[in-house]
Parts: structure tokens; C-alpha cells; sequence
């Protein structure tokens, strides 16, 4: 009985180990543009039953109420992503922008993949493209002459530029946003960069404003949504949760130990 406690145990440490990787890993983006934060799932093991419940117990068809299953542990479910609105940050960049709602900016990638991103820290290229930080372009906007003297963009996504003796504003692209289905089923390949998965379903593009996408919000940035104080507090619980399952495995070497020198 004791060697079950003791993998038993070890499972609850496993599982809060990496709980505390998750909690850490929130704590270390806090100041990440746009990062979502992410929350550990457990479910319980398999069980072992000494005596099925609803077996018969006699000759007679009496049947057992209740039964003797002894739990196996805990495991790791699922690391769920939370994709909830983060704060507003104003930075008076043109090139800052952030989604007030739902959606997701659409970033060419150099293997011909589309990945996605709410982080709007855009920038200018050489070429005069709208791109991140990596150089990848946005999708949706052309090249901006670099003899462009402002860079406007409206709550729907578009962008306009004016130049030099020319009176009206002219117009470089839109921003299209897109949506999905499961927004915590799309894979995080770091550098604030989403991939599509069949757990998050495929895209739907719309424009920025209209119903279910967000607006776009120039000389904004989307901070993260990660509590410090909520994260701090799972950070405490998860340390007691460790603790108590340790306590286990000592108590459980312990009665081994006694069970030995009885022998």
C-alpha cells in the first residue's frame, strides 16, 4: 500500500511542477505585448477497483452501492490559453496598433505559411512595408513611399499616407482581421506568432469593425492580460500543493520503513 502512495504522490509533484513552470512562464510575460496568459488543467489517473461497484454481492442479486476504487494519481490535461482583452497601452507611434475586440492581425511568413498575432508593433522596411519585428510582412497593406510625410489608420484598418505637395490622403491597404472558432486551439511558435491548427478551425477574415471583429486603434498597444496578484496567489497554492504530496512520499517511507523492521 505504501509503494501506491508513493506513485501516487509523485504524480501530484509532477503535476505541480509543472504548474509552477506554467505560473512562471505567465509571470515572466507580463510585460509581453499582447501575450494571453495560461492556466494549468488536471484530470485524475485511472482507477483501480478492489470491488467494482454494481457487482453482484451474493447468490440472492444484491447489488454493491458503492465499490472500492483506489485513484492512481493525477496527470496534465491541458495548459489552456485564456484569450482575454488585455490593456490598452498609448504610445503615439503610427505604427502601434492594437485590436479593441476580437481578432488577429495576419503576418507572412518566409516559408509561405500565415501565422497570427495580436502584437501590432509594427514597423517600416526598407521597402517601405509594414512589417513586425522579425521583418515579416502584414498581409493586407502595400509598400508606403518613403517620401511619406504621416501614416493615419482608421478604426476599420485602413491605412493612408500623405506626401509632400499632395493635398489628399492616399490610401495603402487594410488591415483583415481574422477569427476562430477555438482561439486556444491555435499552436504558439513564439515570437508573439500563432499558427493554425484543426483544433482551432480555419480563419474567418472580416474587416476590422464590423460584427464580431474588433477596431483598430492606432498609437495603441495590447498589454497582457496577467495578473501578478492572481498569478502570485497560484504560485503559493501550487507550493503548498508540492509540499503536501512530498509530505506524502515521507509518510509513506515511513510505514515502509516500519513494515520492515517488523519483518
Amino acid at each position: 500500500m505504501s509503494i501506491r502512495a508513493l506513485s501516487i504522490a509523485a504524480t501530484g509533484m509532477l503535476a505541480q511542477q509543472t504548474n509552477v513552470e506554467v505560473i512562471s512562464n505567465n509571470i515572466a510575460n507580463m510585460n509581453t505585448t499582447a501575450y494571453s496568459r495560461r492556466r494549468t488543467e488536471f484530470n485524475d489517473l485511472l482507477y483501480q477497483d478492489l470491488r467494482r461497484v454494481g457487482s453482484t454481492s451474493s447468490d440472492a442479486g444484491t447489488i454493491v452501492p458503492a465499490g472500492v476504487q483506489l485513484g492512481l494519481g493525477v496527470k496534465t490535461a491541458a495548459v489552456y490559453r485564456i484569450a482575454e482583452q488585455g490593456s490598452l497601452l498609448s504610445t503615439d507611434n503610427s505604427l502601434d496598433v492594437a485590436i479593441q475586440g476580437k481578432g488577429y492581425f495576419q503576418i507572412q511568413l518566409p516559408s509561405g505559411e500565415i501565422a497570427y498575432t495580436r502584437d501590432g508593433s509594427f514597423q517600416l522596411s526598407p521597402n517601405g512595408e509594414i512589417v513586425n519585428h522579425n521583418g515579416f510582412p502584414v498581409i493586407g497593406v502595400s509598400a508606403i513611399p518613403v517620401d511619406a510625410t504621416s501614416i493615419s489608420i482608421n478604426p476599420q484598418g485602413q491605412v493612408f499616407y500623405k506626401q509632400d505637395g499632395v493635398t489628399a490622403a492616399s490610401q495603402a491597404g487594410q488591415f483583415a482581421t481574422a477569427t476562430f472558432a477555438n482561439e486556444a486551439g491555435l499552436d504558439a511558435v513564439g515570437d508573439n506568432l500563432f499558427l493554425v491548427t484543426p483544433a482551432s478551425g480555419q480563419q474567418t477574415l472580416g474587416v476590422p469593425g464590423s460584427p464580431g471583429y474588433g477596431t483598430i486603434l492606432q498609437g495603441f498597444l495590447e498589454t497582457s492580460n496577467v495578473n501578478v496578484v492572481s498569478e502570485i496567489t497560484d504560485l503559493i497554492s501550487a507550493q503548498r500543493a508540492y509540499e503536501m504530496n512530498s509530505k506524502v512520499i515521507k509518510t509513506a517511507d515511513e510505514m515502509a520503513s516500519t513494515i520492515n523492521q517488523i519483518s
